[in-house]
Parts: C-alpha cells; sequence; structure tokens
C-alpha cells in the first residue's frame, strides 16, 4: 500500500535540479532585499540630504557586518547542503525546515515593526541594512551557479 501512496506523491512532487534550487535560494533573497530596500526608500526618500545621507550610511555599514559576520554563513549552510545532492530535488528543498520558520518570523517581525509607532524614518535603517545584506548575499548562490554551470565550446 505505502508503494502506491509513494509513487502518487511521486509523480505529484515538483522534483528540479540543484541548478534550479540555487536560484530559486538566490531570487528569495533578492526579492525579500528588493522589498526591503524598497520600504525603505520610500521612508527615507523626504528627509533632508544630511539626514538621508546618515541614515544611508549606518544601514549600509550594518549591511557589510551583517552580510560578512551574518548571512554568508547561512548562505554556506544552505550551499553545504544543496551542493551534495544528486538527481533532482523537492522545489521546497532549497531551504531546510528551520529556514522556513525563521523565515516566517523575520516577515511576521517585519509586519509587526511596519504598523509600530517606530518612526518609519528610523525603521529605515535596520531594514536598508538587511535589505542590502540580503542582495550582497544573494551573489555567492549565482556565483556558485555560474561556476558549476558546464562551460561552453
Amino acid at each position: 500500500m505505502g508503494g502506491k501512496m509513494d509513487d502518487r506523491i511521486g509523480k505529484i512532487k515538483p522534483a528540479v535540479e540543484k541548478s534550479v534550487l540555487l536560484y530559486l535560494a538566490a531570487a528569495l533573497w533578492i526579492f525579500a532585499g528588493g522589498m526591503l530596500l524598497g520600504f525603505a526608500g520610500a521612508w527615507l526618500r523626504h528627509l533632508d540630504p544630511g539626514a538621508l545621507l546618515v541614515r544611508a550610511a549606518v544601514g549600509i555599514a550594518a549591511a557589510l557586518f551583517i552580510h560578512h559576520f551574518g548571512f554568508l554563513r547561512v548562505v554556506d549552510k544552505n550551499l553545504a547542503r544543496i551542493l551534495p545532492m544528486d538527481g533532482k530535488r523537492c522545489l521546497f528543498s532549497f531551504m531546510n525546515w528551520k529556514s522556513y520558520l525563521l523565515v516566517a518570523a523575520m516577515v511576521l517581525m517585519g509586519a509587526v515593526l511596519r504598523y509600530s509607532p517606530i518612526p518609519k524614518h528610523l525603521l529605515a535603517v535596520p531594514y536598508t541594512a538587511i535589505g542590502l545584506a540580503l542582495l550582497l548575499s544573494s551573489i555567492r548562490y549565482l556565483r556558485v551557479v555560474r561556476c558549476s554551470l558546464p562551460k561552453g565550446p
């Protein structure tokens, strides 16, 4: 009985090559980073140039720190899990289940912050930092895919 059920589930499971998993991971990080930077940009555009420059500089400096000491470790763990995979894998296996929980918690926390009484021009700093760090870290996924593709003639 279990064999037939496994066969039916296997037929509907969206299976892809690991290069697709790497592209999906990069796309998710790019999308999330771009969204956060979009919020930050909208919140900062009304500031005078001096205040804008200070908040942007702090956000960029924090982004470099978060990227290097935080997100690259997450990317490397994901790469260490994905790269040894053989054959096609489930479309959703570009992240492990703990990462899905972390993403849900971050989305919830972002929503709570957006609707909190904290002034948006202050929230723009961590949004810039995390958004830019996500974008910078996504480059590692793309670089690994590019380097692992077969070379042309």
